[in-house]
């Protein structure tokens, strides 16, 4: 981990930004204030309605079970779980422990799965026994001393009585290690005390409109920021939970009219997705009173037809590493809120290094990754991180975001390594190199675009040849590229590098063109 300057930490303890509260103590002293908050998961394959006294009543048993067989403050308990009750059930308890707790998002296969047990060797996994096309392999699970699969034996995990209170636990120490695609072909782990993770809850409910109404959350809660809006924003302001463990706008819709429900934003698929589906009609539009955008590319184009219905935009920035930079709240003057990416939020330190790099610092700013390596290129000895994002800064201190240096790609909320789809590409024979870059999508905000050199005698294939390849070889269906263009060479620095900023922009060029 890293080393965070003595004066940074007298700093955030002084302004309150971090205080003794363990997460686990969060979420005890809010299920306790609201109790009879209701919680339900909409799903065709395992609804579940209740409130949040029940689920913490399982949380509690879990809890309980899992110390009867050793489990405790410091151990690791990893969960794959699709927006389910048994997710909240096993983070809480997790919490409650004082355990570091590793959610994985329920797409990622063997490859990441076996990549995250080997990194983090966890006590616990949890996982359900198929979802779509995952599907429980035990053999991947051989060295972890407890599993525990949800439609199968998920119950045999639960004590008779629950557990009480919570283990005292390190408010320092790490209590979240969240993985995400990066700029190397494994995901990265990024490791979180309760301190940040704490704060981070109170910034993010801080941003929200106080009559945003009654949330779906349809974010996968393997991802960071679907995990905090489900289950613990939530409890910390006595809100209901919805949850949703697919993406289905119609259904979406369809709970709008039926249960009163609203969508507040995320990526900006999730907003453009109910508007051109055809069951949307303007009697929707009082359910979708705010959209606050980020988690990928937010272009202006939606955020002004948004906003030309009648939907309040506001835009924020940050990432797992540092996940709220900025933000605009959604009072702030309509030109900030379309086209920046808001200004810093309390706590916040942001700077620009001399080639246009976002270097930012704040309590919420993450411990560094289970990789040292990754930790020591990040992060400087003043507790500066380096984004890899290249923006500006206006004269009223609104950040936008004008380009990436660090390939990833982030389709509609969720990282694509542009590495790893480079490396799967390159097992194709006709390939001699390979670039992967992000490409504008109205929907999704980016997706991938596949650039290729040829060997000579080759020809040309096709994008669902390129597809067969990387389900061949075993490639997340999300990362494969929706673009493919040949080229015969690529733009290239004095040393040889491939100049993927030149091939980002004459993929908007060619969006331009075609709209």
């Amino acid at each position: 981990m890293r080393t965070i300057p003595p004066e940074l930490v007298r700093r955030y303890e002084e302004a309150g930004w971090w205080t003794r509260e363990t997460i686990g103590d969060l979420l005890a002293r809010g299920l306790r204030e609201a109790p009879d908050t209701l919680f339900r998961v909409h799903s065709a394959v395992r609804p579940w309605s209740g409130t949040f006294r029940d689920v913490e009543r399982v949380a509690r048993r879990l809890a309980a079970g899992l110390r009867d067989r050793g489990v405790g403050p410091g151990d690791t308990v990893v969960f794959q779980l699709p927006n389910w009750m048994e997710a909240a059930a096993v983070f809480w308890a997790s919490s409650f422990l004082g355990a570091t707790v590793v959610p994985v998002v329920h797409f990622y296969g063997r490859k990441e799965v076996g990549y995250i047990l080997e990194t983090v060797k966890p006590r616990v996994f949890i996982g359900p026994e198929s979802f779509g096309r995952l599907e429980h392999q035990a053999d991947l699970f051989a060295d972890v001393p407890v599993v525990g699969v949800v439609g199968r034996d998920f119950d045999d995990l639960l004590a008779d009585e629950p557990m009480e209170g919570v283990l005292a636990a390190d408010p320092s120490a790490p209590c979240l290690i969240a993985f995400t695609s990066g700029t190397t072909s494994d995901p990265k782990g990024v490791v979180h005390s309760h301190r940040t993770l704490g704060h981070e809850t109170r910034q993010l409910a801080g941003l929200y409109p106080p009559d945003r109404g009654k949330q779906l959350t349809a974010a996968p809660v393997g991802h960071f920021i679907g995990m905090v809006n489900a289950f613990l924003i939530p409890v910390l302001d006595g809100t209901p939970v919805n949850l949703a463990d697919v993406w289905d706008p119609g259904q979406a819709l369809a709970l709008m009219k039926s249960d009163g429900l609203t969508v507040g934003g995320g990526a900006t698929y999730y907003v453009t997705s109910l508007l051109d589906h055809p069951d949307f009609t303007p009697g929707h539009l009082p359910y979708m009173k705010y959209a606050g955008l980020g988690g990928s590319s937010v272009p202006s184009a939606v955020t002004t037809r948004l906003e030309d219905l009648g939907i309040t935009v506001f835009r924020s920035y940050g990432s797992t590493e540092h996940p709220s930079i900025t933000g605009s709240r959604y009072t702030a003057p309509v030109d900030k809120r379309l086209h920046t990416d808001g200004d810093v939020l309390p706590g916040v330190e942001l700077r620009l290094a001399e080639d246009g790099e976002i270097l930012s610092r704040g309590p919420e700013l993450c411990l560094g990754y289970t990789d040292p390596a990754l930790t020591e290129a990040a992060f400087d000895e003043d507790g500066w991180y380096r984004t890899g994002d290249i923006g500006v800064v206006d004269e009223d201190g609104y950040l936008t975001i004008t380009d990436r240096k660090s390939d990833v790609i982030i389709r509609g909320g969720e990282n694509i390594s542009a590495l790893e789809v480079e490396e799967a590409l390159l097992g194709m024979p006709a390939v001699a190199e390979a670039a992967v870059v992000a490409a504008p999508d109205a929907r999704l905000g980016e997706h991938a675009a596949a650039v290729v050199r040829l060997r000579p005698g080759h020809a040309m294939f096709s994008l669902e040849e390129m597809r067969a390849h990387l389900e061949g070889v075993g490639l997340a269906r999300q990362k494969w590229p929706e673009e493919l263009r040949e080229v015969a060479d690529f733009p290239r620095t004095a040393s040889g590098k491939v100049q993927k900023f030149v091939l980002r922009r004459s993929l908007q060029d060619i969006a331009v063109r075609s709209t």
